[in-house]
């Protein structure tokens, strides 16, 4: 025993490395190691004698595990020591600068229409931007002969099915589906034939709203449109209605609001009127709701429609839609 704890303590000093701690502890200490095999032999002592040697064969077990633990400390002590001489950082070295996603301008505008309609208690509604030429055209009450029909005007895929060229056709669709009360919003991507420019886009962005009732009115329509204008642009904002013609509503307007930039008194953004124009709507035609499988008779409604991408330039002052898309990274962050 005596022998084997000397043996084990020279060839444990010179280990340099935490593998070579793990091969003497196992050829000393292991289930098949050199104090476990003296230990078998114990069956040929007198009964007397092996209460001594196990306590002997303890003891030299317990030295060779302090020192083995010792030494494996101490190599670890090392190693980590020359790791760190090896990996040292200069913390006085200027860091990496990453770039953190951003908002598009569009949708933070969209974001913050959704929360003020969701907080009127609207849902959220969506269609396909591909749709029939009868969702876009005949549900919403626009004849075959409306200039809206127009090779110009429409992308067709066939005659029946086209690139939607409004989000309305997603009215009709949630009629279908829905029985009244309805109060949806439905914003999306429209497209229409217009050559690109600072004010036009063939892929742009609207948003619907409909409402459909027992006893709706067009001061409910109105009542709304006010407050959806005031969480936006401002508690101090007017709204100013004019009469206009939309084949899905009737009767239609147009709704103005005063000029956010000037507060109404006249300036470059609202070309000199104090008004800015920002969504038409009107009361659910009742050739709509019909052909959506909803009695005129009994129930009402009314839809408006707003352009994010409008509203967007508005808000924030931006003069060339092109920069909406473009997705320049130096305008995008400014917002």
């Amino acid at each position: 025993m005596k022998k084997l704890y000397e043996e084990a303590q020279k060839e444990i000093s010179k280990a340099d490395s935490l593998q070579q701690i793990e091969s003497l502890r196992v050829k000393y200490l292991g289930k098949k190691g050199k104090l476990t095999q003296i230990l078998r032999g114990m069956g040929s002592l007198k009964p007397e004698e092996r209460p001594i040697i196990g306590q002997i064969a303890n003891e030299v077990r317990e030295k060779i595990e302090n020192i083995l633990t010792e030494t494996k400390n101490k190599i670890a002590q090392l190693e980590k020591e020359k790791k760190m001489k090896i990996e040292y950082l200069d913390i006085t070295m200027p860091g990496k600068l990453y770039k953190y996603g951003h908002k598009h301008p569009m949708t933070q505008v969209l974001d913050e229409i959704k929360k003020i309609f969701l907080g009127l208690g609207f849902s959220i509604a969506e269609g396909p931007e591909i749709e029939f030429t009868y969702y876009n055209f005949e549900a919403l009450n626009t004849p075959e002969d409306h200039p809206a029909r127009d090779l110009q005007d429409t992308f067709y895929i066939t005659s029946d099915i086209l690139l939607r060229t409004q989000t309305s056709p997603v009215q009709v669709r949630t009629m279908e589906k829905t029985k009244p009360p309805i109060r949806v919003i439905s914003p999306g991507r429209v497209y229409r034939s217009d050559e690109i420019d600072a004010t036009h886009s063939p892929v742009f962005h609207q948003m619907e709203g409909l409402v459909v009732d027992e006893g709706i009115t067009m001061g409910d329509l109105k009542g709304v449109l006010n407050i959806f204008a005031k969480k936006f642009f401002g508690e101090d904002t007017r709204t100013k209605f004019r009469p206009h013609f939309f084949p899905f509503t009737e009767p239609s307007a147009e709704m103005d609001v005063s000029c956010f930039a000037c507060g109404g008194k006249g300036c470059r953004v609202c070309g000199y009127t104090g008004w800015i124009e920002i969504l038409g709507a009107g009361m659910v035609h009742p050739n709509v709701l019909k052909m959506s499988g909803i009695d005129p008779e009994k129930y009402t409604g009314f839809a408006f429609g707003l352009g994010i991408d409008r509203i967007t330039m508005l808000k924030y002052g931006i003069e060339d839609l092109r920069l909406l898309f473009e997705n320049d990274m130096r305008f995008i962050e400014q917002f």
